[in-house]
């Protein structure tokens, strides 16, 4: 069997010496806080599972079918997620126990999820309350235990970074306004932890959330590293494109970077040190894909739906705006690999060990629900949800003719094949449910977030502090907001990263003084916020792909940001040049953008990566980014002449490369 072909972790082993299945699976524990959960065994196990199979068919019945107050839906909404949460999540990290869960935690599940329950059950008569609701004892006392329970879930499943922010802006809210006005707007109102971003994770993401677990279990994942395989194995250094494709692929449909990196990057990162790639950059070819996977529609790491609800546009041209930022970003990380494979002089995999093309095309009908889900949503048939549940019953479809052949193979009969397939449904059921407490929690502490910008009045001060410190000058605003939305980003997940930079980022570069569209402005922040993961000192993804590649994080790190350099040239195209976002053009000036952008994009990856037909000398590495550069700046005459710069590099190191030859 070749190495490719090896889907189990252990197997990865003894072809590679890359780590055991145990390494991967502490790789994930370390760096992806939902690994770190409770075991559970026998009769204790069945009843967690059947809890989270209730909740996740509860959230579909709820987002298609409630008419119930926001304030009902949404507590009891958290309630169940506290409830889960604390289920699964122990104190620390290094829980053994099996079937334990201290005193300490059922007393905080209770009074965290009673909190939430007593809300929703008395929502009507709170509501009506008003500010005077602030003056109660007892409401002061639930609101507080809700969401001191809510922090704790925070910091066993996502982690600190994302407390770091909102531990300092809850210090700052309490200096400035009375604390039973803060406890009330941020419990009691849509304004703080029932914020959008909760509302919109309880609307549109947990569907999406079990509809990307019915689709795992289609075996989608592995057709799309077959076909990756099929499409580009064979080329100099394949597994290292091989990994872009199917990272871009798989995370479509993943809510996680450094999840993508380790499930993804558990076979593409020993084939590609296989290949004669070193670990370092191996690793960091996997992270970088794996992040960008949370820019590539139609699903974005379930962020489309919150800029639907943000942006104030339809989910669908999220999606379609989305498309040439992310190519750029793919291509660019694809033109890098293959230069580095060029540099060392890789080669593909043999073709007769790659999947056939011929036999992959019969699997085409994996994609099906796919199709079905932007089919129906870009139509504006029916609403997002609904979309999601026909999609999740065309999931369980397109699963069936596996399950008949394994199970024709077998001889277990008709009998086989639905015991089979309702395993499935419980499986993808019970994953979405724990899937979805991350996200939820995020979402609340994103809802803390924008609750304390809201009652402080923070987001002026901090527009006011941006446009003073940049004098008005839009390319000094853009970098200034790079920072902010790096920095915020560290170690946060996507749905929640997004919504804080909404909140804190985007108004700046939307205040007048700036000037940048609305869109692109949420874009922008958007994607800096993602490239966190990838940006040392607190690069996640980065970290995660080192660690199965067994190699220096910190140099992981740096690679994987340079790699993903088009991450950080696109935002300032699409700032400038909105028309690449589809916003007020013709198709011709998208087509020349997407042209300079792309040659652009190769004169920088040219010159950081020193190799082109033969090594470049530092002067012509200069001018590759230089005109590359030039070529992404908005204007005909800027493209002019970068691209006889460009086109001039590279023909005088094709000249250089023939005398060396000769």
């Amino acid at each position: 069997m070749s190495f490719w072909k090896k889907d189990t972790k252990a197997e990865l082993v003894d072809d590679t010496g890359v780590g055991t299945a145990a390494d991967v699976e502490a790789v994930m524990k370390k760096y992806d806080r939902e690994s770190n959960t409770r075991m559970w065994e026998g009769a204790p196990k069945l009843l967690v599972r059947c809890i989270m199979v209730a909740f996740s068919l509860w959230s579909i019945y709820i987002t298609l079918f409630s008419t119930a107050l926001p304030e009902f839906r949404l507590s009891c909404f958290l309630a169940a997620v506290l409830i889960m949460g604390y289920l699964n999540f122990p104190a620390r990290k290094n829980h053994v126990k099996v079937n334990s869960m201290p005193w300490y935690d059922i007393l905080i599940m209770v009074l965290g999820a009673g909190a939430f329950f007593y809300y929703a059950f008395n929502a009507e008569r709170i509501i009506k309350l008003s500010l005077r609701a602030a003056k109660d004892p007892l409401l002061l006392a639930v609101g507080i235990i809700g969401i001191v329970a809510l922090i704790e879930l925070c910091r066993r499943s996502v982690g600190l970074p994302i407390l770091c922010v909102v531990g300092a802006l809850l210090v700052y809210t309490f200096t400035q306004v009375q604390p039973q006005l803060v406890v009330y707007n941020l419990f009691y109102t849509t304004t703080g932890v029932m914020n959008t971003p909760v509302n919109v994770c309880a609307k549109y993401i947990v569907v999406f959330i079990i509809f990307g677990a019915f689709l795992e279990r289609t075996g989608i994942a592995q057709f799309f590293i077959d076909l990756a395989n099929s499409i580009a194995g064979s080329s100099a250094g394949g597994p290292a494109k091989v990994a872009v494709i199917s990272s871009a692929l798989c995370g479509m449909v993943s809510g996680s970077s450094v999840g993508n990196t380790v499930t993804t990057g558990s076979v593409t990162i020993p084939m590609m040190k296989k290949t004669g790639y070193q670990g370092e950059f191996a690793g960091a070819v996997e992270a970088a894909a794996s992040t960008g996977g949370q820019i590539m529609p139609p699903i974005m790491g379930a962020a489309a739906f919150l800029m639907a609800e943000y942006m104030g546009i339809p989910y669908a041209q999220v999606a379609l705006k989305a498309i040439l930022p992310a190519v750029l970003y793919f291509t660019g990380i694809y033109i890098a690999v293959h230069l580095e494979a060029k540099r060392l002089g890789l080669r593909g995999i043999p073709r007769e060990e790659l999947p056939k093309f011929g036999v992959l095309i019969k699997k085409i009908y994996l994609l099906a629900p796919l199709v079905v889900l932007v089919g129906l949503v870009s139509t504006n048939m029916k609403t997002m949800q609904f979309s999601a549940a026909v999609a999740i019953l065309v999931a369980i479809a397109v699963s069936l003719p596996d399950t008949i052949g394994k199970n024709l193979k077998e001889k277990k009969g008709a009998a086989g094949t639905v015991t089979d397939l309702l395993s499935m449904c419980f499986n993808a059921l019970e994953a979405g449910g724990k899937g979805t407490v991350t996200v939820a929690v995020a979402c609340a502490m994103a809802g803390i977030v924008a609750g304390c910008i809201t009652v402080t009045g923070l987001a002026s001060k901090l527009i006011t502090a941006i446009v003073s410190v940049s004098g008005g000058h839009t390319m000094i605003a853009l970098v200034l907001t790079m920072l902010c939305c790096i920095v915020l980003g560290m170690g946060v997940p996507t749905t929640a990263n997004y919504c804080i930079m909404a909140a804190t980022c985007a108004p700046i570069l939307m205040n007048p003084a700036i000037g940048i569209n609305a869109i692109a402005a949420h874009f922008f922040v958007f994607y800096f916020g993602i490239v966190a993961d990838i940006t040392p000192p607190v690069a996640l993804a980065a970290y995660a792909g080192s660690a199965i590649a067994k190699a220096d994080p910190m140099k992981t790190g740096f690679n994987a940001t340079k790699l993903a350099i088009a991450a950080f040239i696109v935002p300032y195209i699409f700032a400038f040049n909105p028309e690449m976002l589809f916003i007020d053009t013709v198709w011709y000036e998208v087509v020349q953008i997407v042209i300079s952008s792309l040659i652009g994009l190769f004169g920088v990856a040219a010159a950081l990566n020193g190799f082109l037909y033969c090594k470049i000398n530092p002067l012509f590495r200069i001018l590759l980014v230089a005109g590359g550069l030039s070529m992404m700046i908005p204007g005909t005459l800027t493209d002019v002449i970068g691209l006889a710069v460009v086109c001039g590099v590279i023909l005088c190191q094709r000249a250089a490369a023939k005398r060396l030859a000769a």
